[in-house]
């Protein structure tokens, strides 16, 4: 890899992850092929450096199959069990990073986590996105494009989906076939159900970046901070590992769930100490 100060070399099985910060760089088509076959996940930006495509292999499950065809066949009960766990989840994460930041609003949030039914019916998790978003920043709205909070947000919950999406082909599993999400335009279904729990290791990355350093657009130091979202620590059970980890033990916690029929055995991250 050729930079302004030299060439770089790197072993592509020490890489998990790449991303092209610039649209002028130029990759080969034979390393394009070698990162697909070593599992890479490549994320290509668009014109104002935000990610806006991920390249993923091409369905290399030795069971790839067999596993369709379970994710296929998932029962709506089942679907709507495990929405309720991945809701919970991450909400229990919420509480837990405004409890971290000393957020008095830290036990409200919690407790709305033992309201979340079947499939969510009641809606709890906007409700806990409502008091959690007004805890986590002052004068702050998710739909605010020009604040550079919510640009930091949006680009290390691209990176941890490009992440999952990663593991979910790795696991065999069809990224498009989702449990909750359903869009027929969105090729990443089943990733956006379940980064739901990563999204509050996410959050704490951003908040703590906003707040230590300060400008109106999004640099590319902020860039690289929050590609590196992935090397954060996470839990799951009481194993301490990175989110990259957790993102390969989620996905194959989901086959398990499907081969099994029992929501029970997805895991999801959660805050590293935390039961």
């Amino acid at each position: 890899m050729a930079q302004d100060d030299g060439e770089v070399t790197l072993a592509i099985e020490d890489i998990a992850w790449l991303v092209l910060d610039t649209p002028q760089v130029s990759v080969t088509g034979a390393l394009l092929s070698t990162l697909v076959e070593s599992g890479v996940a490549m994320i290509v930006p668009d014109a104002r450096h935000h990610p806006a495509g991920v390249l993923l292999s091409f369905h290399q499950h030795h069971a790839q199959a067999h596993i369709a065809h379970l994710q296929t066949g998932i029962t709506q009960p089942l679907k709507k069990r495990l929405w309720q766990g991945l809701v919970v989840a991450k909400i229990r994460n919420q509480a837990a990073l405004l409890n971290q930041l000393g957020r008095p609003q830290a036990k409200a949030v919690f407790a709305m986590a033992d309201r979340v039914g079947s499939g969510d019916p009641d809606n709890i998790e906007a409700q806990a996105a409502r008091a959690y978003w007004s805890a986590l920043f002052s004068d702050f709205t998710r739909a605010d494009e020009a604040d550079r909070r919510n640009a930091l947000l949006n680009y290390g919950y691209a990176v941890v989906r490009a992440g999952l999406a990663r593991a979910c082909v790795a696991s065999g599993l069809l990224p498009a076939f989702g449990i909750h999400h359903a869009s027929r335009s969105n090729a990443f279904n089943l990733v956006d159900d379940l980064i739901e729990p990563f999204r509050p290791f996410v959050d704490r990355v951003a908040h703590d970046r906003a707040m230590d350093h300060r400008s109106d657009d999004l640099t590319i130091d902020d860039r690289r901070h929050m590609a590196a979202i992935l090397h954060q620590n996470a839990a799951i059970g009481r194993d301490r590992m990175s989110i990259l980890a957790a993102t390969e033990i989620v996905t194959m916690s989901m086959v398990r769930t499907m081969e099994h029929n029992s929501a029970a055995l997805l895991q999801t991250p959660i805050w590293p100490g935390e039961d």
